[in-house]
């Protein structure tokens, strides 16, 4: 009984040993989980809870000491408010968190990120430092406000140029658009003005004009209206899944049928199929992911166990983790709390020298200023599903 003892107790003290010495890096994801736009934030988080479960299953990642840490994830809700967001970055910061990745709005990015130091090593600004990954706040442009934020989203100026130019191509007695915009939301506010009309002029097309309405407007009729009476060729809709199925509904009700419909990039998930398949039938959008390669299918199939949909912005969240593993890897982070600031500046540099990484459509290039240039297809809604309508790279 003796000799058991013992070995019992020196089975247990190599046990806690082992314990002891598990490591664990710490990853903080941010995002609306509340509001109109929640679906977006609970779909990156159970996409960053997968991811992470598949890398630890794998052994975790290698530190600079040789050994292996295991990911852990806590993802916060800014409700989709800059205050918020604010508020909740400042959070992360004082924790062990070595890396953030979000935010969903670009309302909350744009003010978030202009709290980050702008310029790396200037020692007279004492902004925040610490490094953001961004998954799905779109709207272009916005790296540029700080060295230390980064973006995995696509270029809509991109997107829909080569949209505009294929729909010119492909439908020519199409000459007229007419837009539809959230204009109280960042995101479609930008890319109606910024990009969908001016991506159409560019392609030719002439715009009659747009009817504007709120994120959480249920009523459409006067916009439709509107909307109706331009009779143009194509229908342009800014707008996320909430309103673009009340649009669509309206649209249906009093009878518009363009001849082309498009989305906005955000719109192209299984919520607006899930609220409207029926009416958003044929609905033409550009996006940065579709289950079309074996990785993708994995990685949507792993979501869903976690309870997310997979889309262009949660599987943006599963590319950033698997970014991040080989940044951590690559650039020797250490995991030791006494090494925290400098184990950011790790991530940060590590993900500013990427010239390119490997997404679930291919290779996305990394430009200068810190944003993606991602590759894409345009899908068409089609029997409540969205199927690859064309590839254009």
């Amino acid at each position: 009984m003796k000799r058991i003892a013992i070995a019992l107790a020196v089975s247990l003290a190599v046990s806690g040993a082992a314990l002891a010495q598990e490591k664990t890096i710490k990853i903080a994801g941010f995002g609306a989980k509340t509001g109109a736009v929640r679906s977006f934030g609970v779909n990156s988080e159970a996409a960053l809870l997968a991811a992470a479960d598949v890398i630890n299953k794998q052994g975790g990642v290698r530190l600079a000491d040789g050994s292996k840490a295991k990911i852990a994830v806590e993802f916060y809700d800014d409700r989709c408010t800059a205050e918020e967001g604010i508020s909740i970055i400042r959070r992360i910061a004082g924790t062990e968190a070595i890396v953030a990745v979000g935010p969903t709005c670009s309302n909350v990015a744009e003010p978030l990120f202009g709290i980050l130091q702008k310029k790396v090593d200037d020692k007279s600004d004492s902004g925040l430092q610490m490094p953001i990954f961004t998954d799905v706040a779109v709207k272009g442009g916005l790296a540029k406000i700080s060295e230390w934020s980064f973006r995995n989203v696509p270029s809509e100026w991109t997107m829909y140029s080569s949209l505009f130019y294929w729909l010119k191509t492909r439908n020519p007695g199409a000459q007229t658009v007419y837009g539809g915009v959230e204009e109280d939301f960042a995101h479609s506010r930008a890319s109606w003005y910024a990009v969908m009309k001016d991506r159409a002029e560019a392609n030719g097309y002439k715009v009659l004009g747009n009817s504007k309405w709120l994120l959480n407007d249920s009523n459409f009729a006067t916009q439709v209206r509107e909307m109706k009476n331009a009779n143009a060729d194509i229908v342009a809709i800014a707008a996320h899944p909430f309103t673009t199925c009340g649009v669509l509904k309206e649209m249906q009700r009093q009878g518009v049928k363009p001849k082309v419909l498009i989305g906005l990039t955000s719109s192209s998930s299984m919520e607006t199929l899930q609220g409207c398949a029926k009416q958003a039938e044929g609905i033409i959008i550009p996006t940065s992911f579709a289950p079309v390669t074996k990785e993708g299918k994995f990685a949507a199939e792993t979501t869903a166990k976690f309870k997310g949909a997979a889309d262009l912005h949660s599987m943006a969240a599963w590319e950033n983790m698997f970014i991040l593993k080989d940044v951590i890897e690559s650039e020797k982070v250490s995991g030791n709390k006494d090494q925290l600031q400098a184990d950011r500046r790790k991530i940060r540099d590590g993900l500013a020298k990427l010239k390119e990484t490997k997404g679930l459509l291919g290779i996305t290039k990394r430009t200068e200023d810190r944003e993606a240039d991602k590759p894409y297809l345009f899908v068409q809604a089609t029997k409540g599903e969205w199927k690859v309508l064309h590839d254009p790279l």
